[in-house]
């Protein structure tokens, strides 16, 4: 007996999964060429810098003339308000210059710009957001320690409150943009606390007793500038703590959704760039009397990055939407509720269920991506053979990049415990 659903021939029964095809609109389009225009004129001085490990001083100016520099933020604040879906679909166009400048716009944007749009109050956003959508003012995300990456809760930074100010201490690891950031957030635990008493914290970079240092010698990522920040019981004022006081980790994870979205999409256009580099390479390759493009094994290399790249795509793009369920319910909340803060919380069952189900999510489309990414970019080093191996060379660009997404914005190894838990149970949890 075949069973039919009575509602099977309302017309939009399909809605939803027809919607699945992700066919861009008209104005994604629009947008993705003025990022594809911009990326090409920045492709030569991209690759220049690499070379010189210093940063493309033409990025921000080219990309701020489209908009970039604000492309999911209001455009209360001068953003150009896009969703997360065309904000991702814009930095899949950016992974193929590389995961370097990608990297810039997770930093600035993702768990930067994003981080304040989503926590911060109306007077911190009017202050801080219109002069980061212009350009005046690149954010960074401060989370990382020495002794505190994979698992942030142990961190040693801490802050005390003297009343007028918060005074906060310690050091900060790894800190993309952290050289030339003018506005970061970072956290920090109350002296004496536990993880209960980790809070957020607004900095202006410019304030007194802040020391930065560039790390140097870095394998790959070398137009990204990396900093170590240090705090010596720096001033910061009160109205700059960036959510409730122990809402710190909170805010935190809720960042590294985006920042694993970000480097998800990164990774496709990584792919992409191999693939297209590899393709044109074995085609004009002549190896034994033929082209490489007819030997077997380079089809199956290329048909691995056909499969990877597709695959990726629709795990990242399926996490974006569920991240954009979650921004438009943390934005309705705020419409109708003045204490909307407090509802950012376990207590709120369905606030709970969007955010796992994004970040699970955004954890597969990372955790995959990232490891086909890398694949993909030493399969694109073998086609070209010794050719790949030169530094000057884009793929081999891409495997030096692409090692360093399997770390940041969660380890994949954390991330396959993460996923793990979320299926088990939290009472399964690993770490």
């Amino acid at each position: 007996m075949i069973l039919i659903n009575k509602d099977i021939h309302n017309k939009n029964y399909f809605t939803k999964i027809s919607s699945m095809n992700f066919e861009y609109s008209e104005k994604q389009k629009k947008f993705i060429k003025q990022v594809d225009k911009v990326c090409k004129v920045l492709r030569a001085n991209e690759e220049i810098a690499y070379l010189k490990e210093s940063v493309n001083d033409k990025l921000i100016p080219e990309f701020n003339k489209i908009g970039m520099l604000g492309c999911p933020i209001s455009k209360q604040y001068k953003g150009l308000g896009y969703d997360i879906l065309t904000y991702i679909l814009a930095l899949q166009r950016i992974g193929e210059e590389g995961s370097a400048m990608r990297t810039f716009f997770s930093c600035h944007t993702s768990i930067g710009q994003l981080v304040l749009q989503t926590w911060s109050n109306d007077e911190q956003k009017k202050k801080y957001l219109p002069d980061t959508t212009s350009g005046k003012s690149i954010m960074a995300f401060a989370l990382t320690e020495p002794e505190a990456g994979s698992d942030p809760s142990v961190l040693d930074t801490h802050y005390e409150d003297n009343g007028e100010y918060y005074l906060i201490s310690g050091k900060k690891h790894w800190i993309g943009n952290g050289t030339f950031a003018k506005t970061i957030t970072t956290y920090a635990k109350e002296k004496g606390g536990d993880t209960k008493s980790i809070s957020s914290f607004i900095i202006d970079m410019n304030l007194p007793n802040i020391k930065k240092k560039e790390i140097r010698n870095k394998m790959g990522l070398l137009t990204v500038k990396n900093a170590i920040i240090e705090f010596d019981k720096c001033k910061i004022p009160k109205e700059n703590l960036l959510g409730l006081k122990g809402q710190g980790l909170s805010i935190a994870f809720s960042a590294l959704i985006d920042g694993r979205l970000s480097v998800a999409a990164g990774a496709i256009g990584v792919m992409e760039d191999c693939l297209n580099e590899s393709l044109a390479y074995a085609k004009n390759r002549c190896q034994h009397g033929s082209a490489l493009a007819k030997k077997q094994l380079i089809q199956q290399y290329l048909a691995k990055m056909e499969v990877s790249i597709e695959s990726a795509k629709w795990l990242t793009y399926r996490a974006a939407i569920a991240k954009q369920q979650l921004n438009d319910y943390i934005e309705d909340l705020k419409r109708n509720d003045d204490k909307w803060i407090f509802n950012l919380s376990r207590k709120n069952k369905k606030y709970v269920d969007l955010r796992r189900k994004s970040d699970k999510l955004a954890a597969i489309a990372k955790y995959y991506a990232t490891n086909m990414s890398f694949d993909v970019a030493n399969m694109s080093v073998q086609i070209f053979g010794s050719e790949g191996y030169k530094k000057t060379s884009r793929v081999a660009k891409h495997f030096l990049d692409s090692r360093a997404t399997l770390i940041y914005e969660g380890t994949n190894e954390v991330l396959e415990l993460k996923i793990a838990s979320e299926i088990l149970g939290y009472n399964y949890r690993a770490y």
